[in-house]
């Protein structure tokens, strides 16, 4: 489990453009980086069509083609990365999961949401088994040089 989600300012930029780009939709991308230790490092964004069934729907839903993964995951592979994680935008809400997004995600996961008004969150969706569902936990940012 990571306790901060590390990156530098122009991975977090890249990260904000992607996902603001599909709006009204829900815009969505793959973290890639790297697990050291406690500390995430977020080095790459590998930006995703809303792939979700309904497209009336993407305005509050979303889905990443699993084709998508699985190119991310072989790239991410090749340099020494792995897929840590989603990111998706809330373009008409909060950078909190949602309802949905909980029940929709596969946990332990890695999630980043840009909300309405650029603010951008980490979480870390814990596993839910056990006698009380987990409930999700932001992540701090760290900005490196």
């Amino acid at each position: 489990m990571p306790v901060e989600l590390r990156t530098d300012v122009q991975v977090l930029t890249v990260l904000k453009a992607v996902l603001a780009a599909a709006a009204p939709s829900e815009g969505c991308a793959l973290l890639l980086g790297c697990r050291r230790g406690s500390s995430w490092q977020l080095r790459w964004i590998w930006p995703c069509c809303n792939a979700w069934d309904a497209p009336v729907e993407r305005v509050r839903r979303f889905a990443i083609d699993p084709r998508e993964q699985l190119l991310a995951q072989k790239w991410g592979r090749a340099r020494g990365l792995e897929v840590l994680g989603a990111a998706h935008s809330h373009p008409h809400s909060d950078a909190q999961p949602s309802g949905t997004d909980l029940e929709l995600t596969f946990r332990p996961a890695l999630m980043v949401i840009l909300g309405q008004g650029g603010d951008c969150r980490a979480w870390w969706l814990p596993d839910p088994c056990g006698a009380l569902p987990a409930a999700p936990l932001q992540l701090p940012w760290r900005m490196d040089d």
